[in-house]
């Protein structure tokens, strides 16, 4: 009789090796990151095109979410209805998504009609028509978009801390840009960024699947060697940000609950401590059983949830805490998210250590399952400047992480003095009590109507 109330010990040792990596440059010198994957008949293809929201004119954020959503609307002489269609039909599956630093094509083909599917996708890239009818419908419904989220206390908590601490850089506009940002903008305006950014010598692809690494290095040639470069060069931002220790709470009176955002600027995806800032994260905030939500959620009952991470890009990293509380336990989560934080500097077990590097260790291959995880596990090499071993080495690293080098981490990565927390919720009963921790803990305190 097996009994229940025991928990299973977990067996053996991880072995996982990721396919070889291979990597070439086409003639429009663009990266191809390719790995063979032979347990489907498919292939997944992810284009990234350096033309996120960080390369947009300050005054008029929402262009490269916008050149995104009009790309694939009217290429060559297809519409976009003939293109939707042509690619249901093939059994493709095409995606395309902006962010701060990239605009993604992801296409996913079975093999033999994968040069098909290419055929229209090198035409969406190369060849976009930008008509003005599909300019007026797509930034009208971006504006209905942007109307939805600015109701949202979650979206506006996470929007003001990134604002704040990515201060005086381009990282600080939501991608989606703002109503006002949104008027301003012009078709022109749009054809001008696609002409800007949309460069093959800055962009890389990212191929997982059923193929040999000749053959699609033959179909991307073919289909892309008339992608041609200009002249222009891309922008570089300074990474140096010191925000001080700031409060804001954003007061809107119909909020149901309050939303908490604590964070501060971090070190890059590729430093020297990464695997112990992973480690430490996970102990903290990273799994269910971390630090803060067992005791957000299961000793104190604030939240359905707490959780801490890392938000990567190439000019470093946000950390943050987020979590959702009562309204009447607003303060009182907040004074327990600082005290675990100021906790985990100086006291961290061997037990949750082990715990944490188990957990990171045990997950890792679910991470590589599909051929989209593969392809988006690859990309992740040209973004932050990552070996091509990165991830055959991952376990080995993650493993001889040490007490000393997470303590040390912990001290130099958690910085309360640059710390930033933003509140949005109901200020006829919350705001004098946060007002008084504010000063208590020496933070300058703003306070906004919404």
């Amino acid at each position: 009789m097996v009994n229940r109330k025991i928990k299973p010990a977990p067996k053996g040792k991880i072995a996982f090796n990721l396919p070889q990596i291979q990597t070439f440059t086409l003639s429009n010198f663009s990266k191809v990151y390719f790995v063979k994957k032979e347990t489907l008949p498919i292939v997944q293809i992810n284009i990234s095109i350096p033309a996120g929201s960080i390369f947009e004119a300050s005054n008029k954020n929402g262009m490269a979410t916008l050149t995104s959503m009009l790309v694939d609307e009217d290429a060559g002489k297809l519409n976009g209805f003939q293109i939707s269609d042509k690619i249901e039909v093939l059994g493709s599956i095409l995606n395309i998504n902006s962010n701060k630093e990239f605009t993604t094509f992801s296409l996913l083909s079975l093999k033999e009609n994968l040069e098909k599917s290419l055929d229209i996708l090198s035409l969406i890239i190369l060849l976009p028509n930008f008509k003005e009818s599909d300019f007026e419908r797509e930034i009208n419904r971006l504006k209905t978009q942007i109307i939805q989220l600015n109701d949202d206390p979650s979206y506006i908590a996470s929007m003001e801390l990134q604002k704040i601490i990515y201060h005086s850089t381009p990282y600080m506009f939501p991608t989606q840009g703002t109503k006002q940002s949104l008027d301003a903008i012009l078709n022109d305006d749009i054809k001008n960024f696609y002409k800007k950014n949309y460069l093959p010598s800055d962009s890389f692809f990212s191929v997982v699947g059923n193929i040999e690494s000749d053959e699609i290095n033959s179909l991307l040639e073919k289909h892309f060697c008339k992608w041609k470069n200009n002249p222009t060069k891309k922008k570089k931002f300074n990474n140096t940000i010191s925000t001080g220790k700031q409060f804001v709470f954003l007061s809107k009176q119909d909020a149901a609950q309050s939303e908490i955002r604590i964070g501060h600027i971090s070190k890059g995806r590729n430093s020297d401590d990464f695997f112990a800032r992973s480690v430490l994260n996970s102990i903290l905030g990273g799994q269910f059983s971390s630090r803060i939500n067992i005791n957000l959620r299961e000793d104190k009952g604030y939240t359905y949830g707490a959780h801490s991470s890392y938000n990567y890009n190439q000019l470093g990293s946000l950390f943050s805490v987020s979590t959702s509380v009562k309204t009447e336990n607003t303060t009182d989560a907040i004074t327990e998210i600082l005290s675990e934080l100021q906790k985990i500097k100086s006291t961290i077990t061997i037990d949750e250590i082990d715990f944490a590097k188990s957990y990171l260790i045990r997950r890792y291959p679910s991470l590589f399952e599909t051929y989209t995880q593969v392809a988006t596990n690859l990309s992740f090499l040209p973004i932050y400047n990552l070996d091509n071993n990165y991830f055959s080495d991952y376990i080995k690293n993650l493993s001889k992480v040490t007490m000393e080098d997470i303590t040390l981490a912990a001290n130099s990565c958690i910085d309360l003095d640059n710390l930033v927390i933003v509140v949005v919720g109901n200020g006829s009963i919350i705001k004098d009590s946060l007002k008084i921790l504010a000063e208590e803990r020496d933070f300058i305190f703003s306070e906004f109507i919404l």
